[in-house]
């Protein structure tokens, strides 16, 4: 297990591989953990590293830090702390907050982002997740079919005060507007069958600039990267072989994985 101190708390992380630095972020239920097999399919080219957000896994618990701004603050000073540059950045739920926000305010950092599960208007985040505990929650959103394990032990670490601050957040940010504005090349990930954030009218395609593009993974919920695995592992695969600052609608349709534009 590898950890940093930053500011006097333990923050933990895992690293793979070598190469130009990605950046993977969790979301509101689990841990770095489940990220593993994105990470080993990302380690043959790329330097891949998952951090545990404040409030979760192995990372301090403490709820001055649970806010937006905290866990920005957290990934800005664990860059710092490990001298890495720029990066790419894989965000899922509470990370793909993080993940638009860190971009939005370090623009000359951030190459290019993936976000899976961003709440928008358009995509709103299920009340459920404000009120159930973090197992509850991991047994909800988790397929049954799937290999999940990672998600469901590790749910348990996590303080609940962590997911309801980011979550009241989220809901009352214009993370849309935030998007709108951002220069950085974004591939945004939603299964359309996620009941945690929901596809109830999702922005078209047309509202967002060139530097945006939506992929729906049809019948996959929550958790893309684990249901779908070799599909999202494509993706990524052909999103960071995309050079730098071209747009993410240069990517081809393929068999493998299938996008719709509204």
């Amino acid at each position: 297990m590898s950890v940093v101190i930053l500011k006097d708390e333990i923050v933990h992380y895992e690293v793979l591989g070598r190469g130009r630095p990605i950046i993977f972020l969790h979301g509101w239920v689990g841990s770095w953990r489940y990220w593993i097999p994105t990470m080993q399919a990302a380690s043959t080219g790329f330097r891949t590293y998952a951090i545990d957000l404040w409030g979760f896994g192995d990372t301090a618990k403490n709820s001055a830090n649970y806010t937006l701004g905290q866990q920005v603050d957290l990934l800005d000073l664990f860059l710092g702390e490990l001298g890495i540059g720029k990066i790419a950045l894989v965000g899922h739920g509470l990370g793909a907050v993080i993940s638009l926000l860190y971009a939005a305010r370090f623009p000359n950092t951030v190459d290019r982002l993936m976000l899976t599960s961003l709440p928008t208007a358009g995509h709103p985040v299920n009340p459920r997740l404000f009120g159930a505990t973090p197992g509850e929650l991991a047994d909800w959103l988790l397929d049954p079919d799937i290999v999940n394990e990672a998600v469901r032990l590790e749910a348990p670490k996590t303080d609940m005060r962590a997911i309801q601050t980011s979550l009241r957040e989220s809901v009352d940010s214009n993370l849309f507007r935030v998007c709108v504005e951002l220069l950085t090349p974004c591939l945004m990930i939603y299964g359309q069958d996620d009941p945690a954030v929901m596809a109830e009218n999702p922005e078209p395609t047309d509202t967002y600039p060139a530097n945006i593009h939506q992929v729906y993974f049809e019948q996959c919920g929550h958790f893309p990267m684990l249901e779908e695995n070799s599909k999202f592992n494509r993706l990524m695969a052909d999103f960071l072989s995309l050079e730098s600052g071209e747009s993410p609608r240069q990517l081809q349709l393929k068999e493998e994985w299938r996008r719709r534009v509204r």
